[in-house]
């Protein structure tokens, strides 16, 4: 059967799928909607649901498994799929939510393994401790947890896939740059979206939580690292060195970074970031498009379609 990112516009669906997030509503007209995010292990897909009310904002919550009738159809460069019916999924009809739910390629035991043979590289005792003890503190969720609600690494075990990824890519540039500091690096990649374990709600129907909404994972880091340095009793540079790592990953106050980069090694954290989100949405829209034609237009990319050459 197919799954629902291999549905071409145009083409009938009638499928089991999650409701990964839904949100409510109203149009112009003061009619109220909900637009659900709709998924199987092949990926998610838009949807809306017209006139709802409190009834279907509760039959159709995030985390409920349901059985949707309808066809997909573009919408403003996008695939949407319209809604000819829906309901939720029968306990007798053995769907469950681990047949639906997205993750990592690689097992969470594996890609763990990956990342700490990075310690092995490291030589400051402050920053390997304080990096050790937040990891562990934080072990159980961070092995599971996705890297955001949507757009990249947003499947079970997607914050640790990306952040294996993103020491690959980091080893590689300081090995090329060797005035890199390896320690600050690496560490900067481990902690600089551990955050978001407080900041979502978890791998399934992922949401924001209260702390996420009115902190954000920026702010619930760098008061992690001050928790742990207290803890671990270090006082050193390093702890502020760290706290300015996570402050400023994402570059520029307009894309919520408190501060902007002023390391060497901030400034490489947040290319590398960069690079690793993109390319995940990069090969998760190529993996559905046909070979001489234009992907859907990624709203993270600046809205644009990509082109898939014929060449191999």
């Amino acid at each position: 059967m197919k799954k629902i990112i291999e549905h071409q516009v145009g083409e009938p669906v009638d499928l089991f799928l999650l409701i990964k997030q839904s949100t409510k509503g109203i149009t112009q007209q003061g009619s109220p909607f909900m637009t659900l995010i709709l998924q199987d292990k092949s990926g998610d897909i838009e949807a809306k649901l017209w006139d709802t009310g409190t009834e279907q904002e509760q039959l159709y919550a995030a985390a409920t498994i349901v059985k949707v009738g309808g066809e997909v159809h573009e919408y403003r460069g996008k695939n949407q799929l319209r809604i000819k019916s829906i309901r939720p999924a029968k306990e007798e009809e053995g769907v469950t939510i681990s047949d639906l739910v997205p993750s990592a390629s690689k097992s969470k035991e594996a890609l763990y393994e990956e990342l700490m043979q990075y310690f092995f590289e490291m030589k400051n005792p402050h920053i390997q401790r304080i990096t050790r003890h937040l990891l562990k503190k934080h072990q159980s969720a961070f092995l599971v947890y996705p890297a955001a609600t949507r757009n990249h690494h947003d499947y079970v075990s997607g914050l640790l896939d990306h952040v294996v990824s993103m020491l690959k890519l980091g080893k590689a540039i300081a090995d090329l740059y060797p005035s890199l500091n390896k320690d600050l690096l690496y560490a900067g990649v481990i902690l600089h979206d551990i955050g978001k374990v407080i900041e979502l709600s978890g791998p399934i129907g992922t949401q924001y939580t209260i702390e996420g909404n009115l902190l954000g994972h920026i702010t619930i880091m760098v008061n992690e690292i001050s928790k742990a340095a207290d803890e671990l009793e270090i006082d050193g540079e390093e702890v502020m060195l760290l706290q300015h790592m996570v402050l400023s990953h994402h570059g520029k106050e307009e894309w919520g970074s408190p501060k902007r980069p002023m390391l060497m090694e901030a400034e490489m954290l947040h290319y590398i970031d960069n690079i690793d989100a993109k390319m995940n949405m990069l090969d998760r829209v190529m993996s559905k498009t046909e070979n001489g034609e234009f992907t859907e237009r990624i709203f993270p990319l600046d809205n644009r379609s990509f082109y898939k050459p014929n060449i191999d």
